[in-house]
């Protein structure tokens, strides 16, 4: 049974390794039949017979043989008993046989192991080692890392044998972690699971070493102090601990300190901006791959080592939050926190489109948060806000471009900017400005934009386009849109000195200046304040 099997693997052979001085090649081709023949021959010999059974016996016993070097013997030995497809002495002579051979015999001389033992060469293949690159856990640290870690753990809890409590836990942030320093509250009771109000050395430990967590990038620490057990993502909620100690902490917000409503207001607006922009899908369960990309990480930092607060213009600046504020405060003009059509259609002096309203409210580009029918609750206008005063970035791009996109189809045809402008058409004539027809708005967009098809626009050739902000303003912002076809110089002037800042960061800037400059009016009206400095205000 096992020279059977052999056998059959021999005849699978190239008939070129027979070596056979009867035979021409060129026979070969012209005749495919007579290698079968041969091999057929052959294998009927005696001779045969004993090479495949020696073969096998050598490869059960596991010695080196040259099955060639074997075949080739009995071919030059016993050649006269193998029969001649010629007459004696007819049989052309051979060609010369190069030193490369056949495909087959060149691959089998590759390697000085294969000219002894092709089978064992087979049957001993290499195995390469994979080194493991996943660990369910984290990987652990490297051996080095983990004793630099022990050694600085070691020396800031030798003088707390008994552990630290919650106030003292900063340096382990900063010195250990390094991590902003307002996240050791939210770590230390992350480690303090029964709330014995301390955590000492073999707890931050298990926690930190043993648990992996001090490989991780900075991401995904953060993101695995935030979050509740057993969640993937992170929530609004997640965010109050570490801002209240910010505001316990910092001391540009110290001056909050006496007043605890505007404490949770300015919170509650740097949680609703950290998810307006980080959270993309926009539904309130931030991920890590999405933290990740954004720059949460890095303006939490920057908070942490800034003590003037207004610097971080990423979502911590106080001033940023101030206008938000103030500007809900004046819409909301019954102080119940929350604004309806006829509020909202008061914003910016009146620049919205009463359809551009309607389609807000809508709640198309956003559900409300506000439970009450027809009405936008702080978190709705602090999304509005942003998306209106900063139509370059990606957020409010898709915010309005789901306004004008009326039958949700994923593009913006001429009839649905044209409804948009008819609105804008009316108050030009009114105000009575020169009315600047569709026809030469709408080759101006698409001068503009440049979409890939002319006869609708897609979000993809928004996002592509610098300008894309202004087709919005064209289509419901009558002031914007007038400024823009002004060219403010003062406003260009303003983007090239700083081409850093985002229209978001100018007009934050303007609009403080103002209302704190009417605030100061307010003082000077009472006598309560020194007069307002000509030089401090703002050229526009």
């Amino acid at each position: 049974m096992d020279i059977d099997v052999v056998v059959e693997d021999v005849m699978s052979l190239d008939p070129e390794l027979l070596q056979l001085p009867e035979v021409s090649p060129v026979a070969f081709k012209a005749s495919p039949q007579i290698a079968e023949d041969l091999f057929s021959q052959w294998l009927s010999l005696s001779e045969t017979g004993r090479l495949v059974k020696s073969l096998v016996d050598d490869a059960k016993t596991g010695a080196s043989f040259n099955a060639l070097g074997n075949s080739f013997n009995v071919n030059a030995a016993g050649s006269t008993s193998l029969p001649s497809m010629f007459p004696a002495g007819s049989a052309p002579p051979l060609s010369p046989r190069s030193s490369s051979g056949s495909p087959r015999v060149s691959k089998q001389r590759t390697s000085p192991s294969s000219l002894s033992s092709p089978l064992k060469l087979v049957s001993e293949p290499m195995r390469e080692i994979i080194p493991q690159f996943y660990f369910q856990n984290g990987r652990p640290p490297p051996k080095e890392l983990k004793e630099q870690c022990l050694s600085r753990t070691d020396n800031l809890f030798n003088s707390h044998m008994d552990g630290l409590q919650i106030h003292e836990f900063k340096l382990v942030m900063k010195e250990i972690c390094k991590l902003p320093s307002f996240f050791s509250s939210a770590l230390f009771r992350k480690i303090d699971m029964e709330c014995t109000g301390i955590v000492n050395r073999d707890a931050f430990i298990k926690y930190w070493i043993d648990g992996n967590i001090l490989t991780m990038d900075t991401e995904t620490k953060i993101f695995e102090i935030l979050r509740q057990p057993g969640c993937k993502y992170l929530t609004q909620i997640d965010f109050k601990p570490v801002l209240l100690e910010l505001l316990s902490t910092h001391p540009g917000l110290e001056f909050l300190q006496s007043t605890p409503e505007f404490q949770e207001r300015y919170a509650e607006t740097v949680i609703y901006r950290i998810f307006y922009y980080i959270n993309r899908s926009g539904n309130g369960r931030l991920t890590l791959r999405e933290l990740k990309r954004g720059n949460l990480v890095a303006a939490m930092q920057h908070a942490d080592e800034e003590d003037d607060i207004n610097k971080v213009m990423r979502f911590f600046s106080y001033e940023h939050f101030y206008v938000v504020y103030c500007k809900f405060w004046e819409l909301d003009s019954d102080h119940d926190f929350l604004i309806d059509k006829e509020n909202l259609i008061k914003y910016g002096n009146h620049a919205l489109t009463y359809r551009i309203v309607d389609r807000i409210f809508s709640q198309v580009p956003r559900k409300f948060t506000s439970k009450i029918e027809g009405k936008m609750g702080y978190e709705d206008f602090v999304y509005f806000m942003l998306s209106e005063e900063d139509k370059s970035s990606e957020p409010s791009l898709e915010y309005w471009f789901k306004c004008i996109d009326l039958d949700s189809n994923g593009v913006i045809t001429p009839n649905e900017m044209q409804f948009f402008y008819e609105e804008q058409l009316h108050r030009m004539e009114c105000m009575t400005l020169e009315p600047v027809p569709f026809e030469d708005i709408l080759c101006q967009i698409v001068d503009m934009i440049a979409p890939e098809r002319e006869d609708y626009i897609t979000l993809r050739d928004l996002k592509g386009c610098k300008l894309s902000g202004n087709v919005f303003n064209i289509l419901f912002n009558l002031n914007k849109f007038m400024a823009f076809e002004s060219r403010d110089p003062f406003l260009i002037r303003q983007e090239r000195e700083d081409p850093t800042l985002t229209d978001w960061d100018r007009f934050a800037h303007r609009e403080y200046i103002r209302l704190s400059m009417e605030e100061d009016g307010e003082d000077v009206s009472n006598g309560s304040a020194e007069v307002w400095d000509e030089s401090l205000e703002a050229p526009f």
